[in-house]
C-alpha cells in the first residue's frame, strides 16, 4: 500500500476525504514506525540491543554531521554508552548522566540520516525519536500540503514504514493534551515564562505535586507543540 493509499483509507474510516478542499486548512497528527538502514550507528546500537530503548531528545545538523542529545533506558546504560561512544559513526561523545537503567550523551554522529528526510520534506522533526531494535517510532504534525510533500519524500527514497495513528482535527484546543494544557497553565500563572521568572521549575513542580523532571519534560513538549503550530500556520 502507496503512502496515498495508507492516507486515505484511515481518512475514510475518521469521516474525511483525502484530498477534499475541506481539509486545507485541518492539521494532521501521525506516527510512524519505520525500519532504519542497517549501516547507520542507531541500528548497529539497537539490535545489539534489543531491549534497550534509545531517544533521540534533539538533533541539529552541523555541516557534515549531526549534533545530537541522546538517551538510552536499558539493564546496562554503561555497555549502551560504551557502545555508542566506540562506534565509528560518533565523534566526541559527552557523557551527561548515568543511573542504574538510564544514561544521556552529548556527541556528534558523521551521518543524519536517521531522520534526514524529515528536514528535506520541510517539516521539522518531533522529538523525542524513538529507536528499538533496528526500528524507528516518530510523530509528526501538518497541514495536508506539508503532508502531502512529506509523502513525496517517504516514496522518492523508498522508506519501508508502518503507519501506526493518523488523527484529522481542526479542533485548535485538540493541539495539547489535558495534562499538557494544565502544566501550561499552572507555569504561565506562576510567572514561569516571565523575564525574568516569578517561580522556579521546582516550585511549579511542586504546585503540580509531581517531580521537576517530570515537569520539564512535559512543559517543554507541550511548549514545542505550541511553537511548532504557530510556525506552520505561517506562510512560507
Amino acid at each position: 500500500m502507496t503512502f496515498y493509499e495508507h492516507i486515505a483509507v484511515t481518512g475514510e474510516r475518521q469521516g474525511y476525504r483525502y484530498g477534499d478542499s475541506s481539509l486545507t486548512e485541518i492539521m494532521i497528527r501521525a506516527r510512524f514506525r519505520m525500519t532504519l538502514a542497517d549501516d547507520i550507528w542507531p541500528y548497529d546500537v539497537s539490535t545489539s540491543f534489543p531491549d534497550a530503548t534509545l531517544r533521540l531528545l534533539t538533533g541539529v545538523p552541523k555541516g557534515d554531521r549531526a549534533l545530537e542529545l541522546g538517551e538510552a533506558l536499558a539493564e546496562d546504560p554503561v555497555a549502551i554508552s560504551s557502545a555508542i561512544r566506540q562506534h565509528s559513526d560518533i565523534v566526541g561523545y559527552d557523557e551527561l548522566y548515568l543511573d542504574d537503567s538510564r544514561v544521556i550523551g552529548q556527541y556528534e554522529a558523521d551521518e543524519k540520516s536517521l531522520y534526514e528526510f524529515l528536514w528535506e520534506s520541510t517539516l521539522p522533526p518531533e522529538f523525542p525519536i524513538i529507536v528499538e531494535d533496528g526500528e524507528m517510532e516518530f510523530n509528526i504534525t501538518a497541514t495536508q500540503p506539508q503532508f502531502e510533500a512529506f509523502g513525496a519524500a517517504l516514496e522518492e527514497v523508498g522508506k519501508q514504514y508502518e503507519l501506526l495513528s493518523l488523527v484529522h482535527t481542526d479542533d485548535r484546543d485538540q493541539l495539547l493534551t489535558d495534562r499538557q494544557r494544565n502544566y501550561l497553565l499552572v507555569a504561565h500563572n506562576h510567572g514561569y515564562f516571565d523575564v525574568p521568572r516569578d517561580a522556579t521549575l521546582a516550585e511549579v513542580a511542586d504546585t503540580l505535586n509531581v517531580d521537576p523532571s517530570s515537569a520539564s519534560e512535559t512543559i517543554r513538549r507541550a511548549t514545542d507543540r505550541v511553537v511548532a503550530d504557530f510556525l506552520m500556520r505561517q506562510p512560507r
